[in-house]
């Protein structure tokens, strides 16, 4: 029903027919009520929480690039939160506003905190051999019963010890 990317871990949401597939795409705004994600990213987040909110483009080379000014892409907003900080990285919560292509890559970039692994945007730690990205909560309407349904994960054991290092 939507995609999440390839080093990405954590839920996904699929369709058992391309009948109730279209009709959730077709309202996804109104059907998904929550997505949270989980992120470790590089350094000490000294913020609590905070808001990043730009206009994201693509270029030709598929990388996303963000901008303050709204007349250059799609605005983007993401709101999060910090979990728990060393020296080296910090546990983010991401909740996502809006769904934009690499959203959470590109405004962590933003904020100076690239996501661990993330060589695209910015990092320069490869010590998980993977993006620390976790798509941890998935709540939305039931396209059929109308029943609300809740989804949640725990996070990767190596986020933990990543975060056991600092």
């Amino acid at each position: 029903v939507h995609r999440i990317d390839r080093e990405t871990s954590g839920l996904l949401l699929f369709a058992r027919s391309e009948k109730v597939k279209e009709v959730i795409q077709e309202t996804w705004m109104s059907t998904i009520t929550e997505r949270v994600y989980a992120a470790v990213v590089e350094g000490r987040v000294d913020k609590k929480e905070g808001v990043v909110t730009s206009w994201l483009t693509e270029s030709s080379a598929f990388t996303v690039y963000s901008s303050q000014n709204p007349g250059q892409g799609k605005k983007a907003i993401t709101h999060y939160q910090t979990i728990k900080s060393n020296p080296n990285y910090s546990l983010l919560k991401l909740s996502l506003e809006t769904g934009r292509k690499h959203q959470i890559r590109v405004h962590m970039q933003d904020i100076g905190h690239p996501i661990v692994g993330d060589k695209k945007y910015g990092s320069r730690d490869t010590s998980l051999k993977r993006l620390a990205l976790h798509a941890q909560v998935l709540a939305f309407i039931h396209p059929v019963t109308r029943q609300p349904c809740y989804f949640e994960t725990s996070l990767p054991g190596k986020f933990y010890r990543l975060m056991d290092l600092g």
